[in-house]
């Protein structure tokens, strides 16, 4: 088995690293990689993740099996369309279904249109009528981007001045929704689908803020646990009955069915679990802590993906926790800078801590380099939140370069009820 990874994140670093461990891989490639995943595979770099022909081009060279798709860019412009076409297997959703996470327009009618549980919205085109209607408003709302915004294109605010500031830029050259401000707190689910069957992964939970206590500007993700601690069988199920099984439901009645990933974000309210939105990939940084907790064979998960034998596949996951720690470059989630030399950083064993790279590149001399805001994910693993957390946050200490910074609060809001 061949593997072409697409991207260059620590989610793509996190996927190279299990399929490393897989006994059935033969050749392993990343387009376009960082210095993390060239330790591990054949990085491309000059194979753009969005240029299909590029991608087809390298497929053929390396006699590549199947393409695991990483970031959400090349799906939305319909990479797995352009590979299906070339006869190349592709983990990934088609460019229709890849409007489930591409467009929050079109995910909200889904939902809607399938009864699944979700906050009320309201779409703008017009800037006097969604000014007019911020103005009417009383207390905290959300507004969300319609298309791609790399977890940017939402802010959740009570101020009239800042929320229409904030739409006006949006609805320079884009879409948007106004969203009711939903009570509670979120967790990720992540979903391994091969288009007729589903298999659920463990729940995890990321941090968007930008400071502690979950303040500051909306990120990517600064950190993420997985499992989350009182996400129980009972509260599972809920979330299954509710908003899972009529998801996948509904998918193959569109005709939006695929063999990959499908991510739930849910909002945990008084009134039972509300769907927030849907990714079509794994989370960044969820994949970091949710991946390592995968027992399977991932070149087994891949082949049952794509055979569509999910059914008699049961992937095996680990009793441990995981949570990670992001360390960002100074200035971000704003502007920042890139190509910062990064001190030699420390090997730690794996069954208690991981460094997955994002964007990083390596110089002539192996030096590393910093190469985007989120440029490391330091991950701990051990029988719990707690112990894990001690450990990715002792990861951390060893990832140094100018100007940077993390959360230092990462799972702190779960730990009083971790067992």
């Amino acid at each position: 088995m061949k593997v072409l990874i697409l991207g260059s994140g620590a989610r793509e670093h996190a996927v190279t690293w299990k399929y490393s461990k897989s006994k059935r891989i033969t050749g392993l490639y990343i387009a376009p990689g960082n210095a993390g995943t060239g330790e591990l595979g054949v990085n491309l770099p000059d194979v753009d993740p969005e240029n299909s022909e590029q991608v087809i081009e390298a497929c053929r060279k390396y006699d590549i099996s199947h393409v695991f798709v990483g970031p959400e860019a090349p799906l939305a412009a319909g990479i797995v369309d352009e590979l299906k076409k070339a006869g190349i297997p592709a983990i990934g959703p088609h460019k229709s279904a890849a409007r489930l996470e591409g467009s929050k327009v079109f995910s909200k009618n889904f939902m809607k249109s399938h009864n699944i549980p979700t906050a009320d919205a309201v779409e703008f085109k017009d800037t006097v009528k969604f000014e007019t209607y911020i103005r009417g408003l009383t207390g905290p709302v959300v507004i969300k981007k319609d298309g791609l915004a790399a977890g940017k294109g939402v802010l959740v605010s009570s101020d009239p001045e800042e929320l229409i500031a904030f739409g006006k830029d949006i609805l320079k050259d884009d879409t948007l929704l106004v969203e009711s401000c939903l009570e509670g707190y979120e967790v990720s689910i992540f979903a391994l689908t091969d288009g007729k069957n589903y298999k659920l992964l463990p729940v995890c939970a990321d941090f968007k803020r930008a400071g502690d206590g979950d303040t500051g500007l909306n990120t990517g993700g600064m950190g993420a646990i997985c499992p989350v601690p009182f996400v129980n069988t009972a509260i599972l199920n809920e979330i299954e009955e509710k908003a899972i099984k009529p998801t996948f439901k509904g998918m193959e009645k569109d005709k939006l069915s695929y063999s990959g990933i499908l991510y739930f974000g849910f909002m945990m309210t008084d009134e039972g679990p509300m769907l927030l939105e849907y990714n079509v990939r794994f989370g960044d940084p969820e994949a970091q802590v949710l991946i390592p907790l995968i027992d399977s064979d991932f070149g087994n998960i891949a082949d049952a993906m794509l055979n569509s034998n999910l059914d008699e596949y049961n992937p095996r996951v680990s009793n441990n926790s995981a949570l990670g720690v992001v360390v960002a470059a100074e200035g971000y989630p704003g502007s920042y800078e890139k190509g910062i030399p990064v001190s030699p950083i420390p090997v730690y064993p794996e069954k208690d801590a991981l460094i997955f790279h994002s964007s990083t590149s390596e110089d002539e001399y192996g030096k590393v380099h910093t190469g985007g805001g989120r440029c490391f994910t330091c991950v701990g693993i051990g029988p719990n939140s707690l112990k894990a957390n001690a450990r990715a946050y002792e990861a951390v200490k060893g990832v140094k370069f100018k100007g940077a910074w993390h959360r230092n609060d990462i799972g702190k809001k779960f730990f009083t009820n971790d067992q």
